[in-house]
Formats: structure tokens, C-alpha cells, sequence
């Protein structure tokens, strides 16, 4: 049988091993410290909080308009542009000027940061890290977003109001109209082109962002979206379903569907007894009778003066007979009105 005599390694082999591989975990390190990891901030937040903060806009307009719902009417309508400056103006100062995200931002987890004096760091991980606006920032956003606005829609409503644009004896307010037009023009194309680079970097979602350099950047580390998608995909769903709704019965002519479904109606008899005393339309009671010539059916007068004026070949509910005239209730034959 043989044996084996196996060594014992030396006592400086484990320094020999570390000097061996120190150069090669140098040369790892730096490498990874001197790589930066991209900031990726949801498109979709920075949408849902444009979008949540032009909600509560509205909804601090409604509550404000009620205050003054006991007034003359049309009174608050003449100062509109001010009162969607002043509420624009309230969210600005209790947001932005004191260092806090605004209701919107603060339900998407963002807030705003200078990226002018965000210096690249050897890693960047959350986007948490850089400094929020400075003072001018915040003055130049109050400027272009609440004085920018409330000067533009002003000027537009001055305009219109005083036809600038129809006014062919004045050329010096053709002029200026015209100026109007192709700045508003120009402002629409370079949002558009901010927008398309936007969707393609996920950065400044506005040209008054991308100007001031001013950058949503994530809040906290930690923090779920405060929408869910399933309540966004039920009020997608509504709203495609109501546009729908909203587009398609005006094409609708009421009459017509009764006449296609009154041979499937359970409850005929209950029905043609009450056509002698209630409006085939409305079903009650007729304010103003006239009857529907020749089939003598009694109506309200707005019920068949409405239905025959919208549609030439209107029939009777009841019987399905062309109505071609109608004549008020009680009174001869000279009377009749044509429909």
C-alpha cells in the first residue's frame, strides 16, 4: 500500500494570492464605479401627474364658483382667465415655492430637480440625489406658467372680442392678429417636437420644464403608484363608451326604434288603452292637446310639433300611421296646420 506525504502550503501563501489578485480587483472596481446607471423615470407617471394636478385645479374651481353661485349671473364668467390664475397661483405657492411637490407630483412619487447643478457622480442609482430649484427657478416658472397663461388667454379673448381678425379697414390689428395666430402656431409645433423628445428620453415633459431645466425626478426610493390601473381602464372604458353614446343617438330617430320594437312589446293592450288619454310621446298627460291627422291621436303640442319637424315621414306611435297634418283639440277642421 502506498502513501501519500502531502505538504502543508506555506505560511505566505495566502499574501502571495492577495498581491496576485489585487491588480485585477482594482482594475473590477473601478470599472464598476466608474459606470453610471441611467435614471429611468415612468413617462406615464409624469403624464398622470400633469393630468392629476389640472383635476384639482378644476375641482378648486368648482368648490370656488359655488361661493359665488348666489351672484349676478354671467358675472364670474367675464373673470375667468383671473380666477384660473389665482388658483394656479395658490397651488404654485403652497407647492413649488416652499420645496414641495405639487398635489399631482406628490401622488406620483416625483418631484422637481435642478439639473443644471446635478454634477454626473461615479454611480447614480434612484434619482434622488441633486438639489430642488433655486429661487429663480420658481420665479420664472410662477412667470411663464400663471402670468404666461393668464396673459395669452386675456390677449385672445381681446381679440376676439374686438374681431381683429375681421377688421379689414385696420391694418395694424390684421397685423397683429395674424402675429397671434403664428406664434400660437409656433408654440403648438415646438411642444409637439418637445413631446416627441420626451417620449424618446423621458425627460422635461414641457417646454417651460425643459427651458428652466428643471427635471421630475423620483421623491422616495420606495413608493408604489397611487393609481391603479384597473380604476384607469374603467374610466378609459367610460369615456370611450360615453363619446360613443354621445355620437351615435343623435343619428337615432326615436320613433323609428319604437316601430322596429313594438312587435316584441309584452304589454299591448295596457298600451293602446292608454292612448286615449296619454301622449303616445311622453306618456302623460297632453299640455296643449292636437290631434295627428288623419289617425286622430292626441299629443302635446311641443311632443308632434317636435317629431314632425325632425323627421318628414314621422308616424303615430300608436298605429303606425303617416302623420300628415295635425290639428289642436276641440277645434274645426279650418284650423288644421300641416306637419
Amino acid at each position: 500500500m502506498s502513501t501519500t506525504n502531502t505538504s502543508p502550503p506555506p505560511e505566505d501563501a495566502w499574501v502571495l494570492a492577495y498581491q496576485k489578485l489585487l491588480p485585477q480587483w482594482r482594475s473590477v472596481t473601478l470599472s464598476s464605479h466608474q459606470s453610471r446607471i441611467p435614471i429611468s423615470i415612468s413617462r406615464v407617471n409624469q403624464f398622470d401627474a400633469a393630468r392629476l394636478d389640472i383635476e384639482m385645479s378644476a375641482m378648486l374651481k368648482e368648490q370656488l364658483v359655488k361661493v359665488f353661485s348666489l351672484m349676478k349671473p354671467g358675472m364670474l364668467f367675464q373673470y375667468e382667465p383671473e380666477l384660473d390664475a389665482f388658483l394656479e397661483f395658490l397651488i404654485w405657492r403652497f407647492s413649488i415655492w416652499v420645496d414641495k411637490p405639487t398635489p399631482g407630483n406628490a401622488l406620483m412619487n416625483l418631484r422637481y430637480r435642478d439639473d443644471r447643478a446635478v454634477v454626473p457622480r461615479e454611480k447614480v442609482r434612484t434619482g434622488l440625489e441633486g438639489p430642488g430649484l433655486t429661487m429663480a427657478q420658481k420665479l420664472w416658472y410662477c412667470i411663464a406658467t400663471v402670468g404666461g397663461q393668464y396673459i395669452w388667454a386675456r390677449l385672445q379673448t381681446f381679440s376676439a372680442f374686438r374681431r381683429w381678425g375681421d377688421s379689414e379697414q385696420r391694418p395694424l390689428a390684421r397685423r397683429a392678429w395674424i402675429l397671434i395666430q403664428r406664434i400660437e402656431g409656433l408654440y403648438k409645433a415646438a411642444s409637439f417636437g418637445n413631446l416627441l423628445i420626451f417620449l424618446f428620453t423621458g425627460r422635461f415633459r414641457n417646454l417651460v420644464e425643459r427651458v428652466l431645466r428643471a427635471r421630475l425626478v423620483y421623491g422616495h426610493p420606495n413608493m408604489n403608484r397611487a393609481v391603479s390601473f384597473e380604476y384607469m381602464n374603467r374610466q378609459l372604458v367610460w369615456n370611450e363608451f360615453s363619446e360613443m353614446l354621445l355620437l351615435l343617438l343623435p343619428l337615432l330617430n326615436s320613433s323609428s326604434i319604437k316601430n322596429l320594437l313594438s312587435p316584441f312589446s309584452k304589454d299591448k293592450s295596457s298600451s293602446s288603452a292608454g292612448d286615449d288619454g296619454t301622449c303616445p310621446v311622453c306618456q302623460a298627460i297632453p299640455t296643449i292637446p292636437f290631434l295627428a291627422l288623419p289617425c286622430q291621436h292626441r299629443y302635446c303640442y311641443y311632443c308632434l310639433r317636435t317629431r314632425c319637424a325632425a323627421s318628414s315621414s314621422f308616424r303615430c306611435p300608436s298605429c303606425s300611421e303617416p302623420v300628415v297634418a295635425m290639428q289642436r283639440h276641440g277645434f274645426s277642421a279650418s284650423d288644421t296646420n300641416p306637419s
